[in-house]
């Protein structure tokens, strides 16, 4: 045989096809290449080899991205699950060691992360310092299996049906200001005053009108009132109108877990108890990863981990 009709040893195919399912999770040789831990010329090399291999195309590039071909996508489409199922079971293998350990990936909100995950997870690396932990903090939806993340904390309405949710603790919004601020402006005693006031807003489509519902103890329909507000402040983090509000600036609609500290609630008071905020933020903050038949030791020692300190942090004594 010539060197190029050698067939390639198993495990040389294996890692070959295995490359495949990565560079169509990636999108490009580049994040693949990354992703992998190896050079882009490396990925490049195996892609080649396993086209001469199955003798067609495999991928087609362009200038901006790449993308499988038919027969492409029929081997990732048919190889994918084994090699899920392999790690799984590499996973529950590594999970019978006296000690946990392991990579996880986490994505968490910015605010929500700074607050409440990161704190807490400095504990958690103490006590199995075999575990390792890579957190991004980012306000973005990310792709958890396409980028390959093990778990998201999301503050959400509900978790998606296509992945496995855990619930950490329960969180509500706050309509809080400073007693500065009410005394030079008044308090307001209805939703609709709202529309005279400095209100803080989210920097998000929509944002700007607030809506607030009450119940009328009668047993009907609750009612509703909707507030186009205004004001000289608009960002895109809980954090920033924390701080605005806490200055005199204004009023603002906040999740509880941004005011979790003795320091911040003795500083605000909140506005309209009996009015609950509508169609701001979810009732209960999650832990998401995507759905597998079993879950990895470390992962759910982490969710168990920060399942006990959130709901000590964020659902108890996150009043205003």
């Amino acid at each position: 045989m010539t060197p190029s009709n050698v067939p390639p040893r198993d495990d040389q195919l294996w890692q070959q096809v295995h490359w495949l399912g990565v560079i169509a999770s990636a999108g490009t040789l580049t994040a693949a290449a990354q992703r992998l831990g190896v050079s882009k010329a490396a990925v490049s090399q195996h892609l080649a080899a396993l086209e001469r291999r199955v003798g067609v195309p495999l991928v087609r590039r362009s200038t901006r991205a790449l993308r499988l071909t038919e027969a492409g996508q029929r081997l990732v489409d048919d190889t994918t699950p084994s090699f899920a199922h392999i790690v799984q079971s590499v996973s529950s293998v590594h999970d019978l060691a006296a000690a946990p350990r392991g990579l996880v990936r986490v994505t968490a909100p910015v605010a929500l992360g700074r607050q409440h995950v990161v704190p807490h997870l400095l504990d958690f690396l103490r006590r199995y310092p075999d575990i390792r932990v890579e957190l991004e903090l980012s306000d973005r939806f990310a792709n958890l299996p396409q980028e390959g993340f093990d778990l998201a904390v999301r503050h959400v309405a509900a978790p998606p049906d296509s992945h496995v949710a855990w619930k950490l603790c329960g969180t509500r919004t706050l309509l809080v200001a400073t007693n500065a601020y009410l005394r030079k402006r008044g308090t307001p005693q209805h939703p609709g005053e709202l529309a005279m006031h400095d209100c803080l807003a989210y920097l998000r489509p929509g944002a700007a009108v607030w809506m607030f519902e009450h119940a009328d103890g009668a047993g009907g329909e609750p009612q509703r009132v909707r507030v186009p507000v205004r004001g000289p402040l608009r960002a895109n983090t809980s954090e920033v109108l924390r701080e605005a509000v806490l200055s005199g600036l204004g009023i603002a609609l906040v999740p509880d877990f941004s005011i979790a500290t003795a320091a911040h609630r003795a500083r605000l008071h909140r506005l309209l108890p009996q009015w609950k905020p509508v169609g701001f933020f979810g009732e209960s903050i999650y832990a998401i990863r995507p759905w597998s038949p079993n879950t990895p030791r470390a992962v759910q020692l982490l969710v168990d981990h920060l399942r006990v300190v959130m709901a000590r942090s964020i659902g108890h004594g996150a009043q205003a």
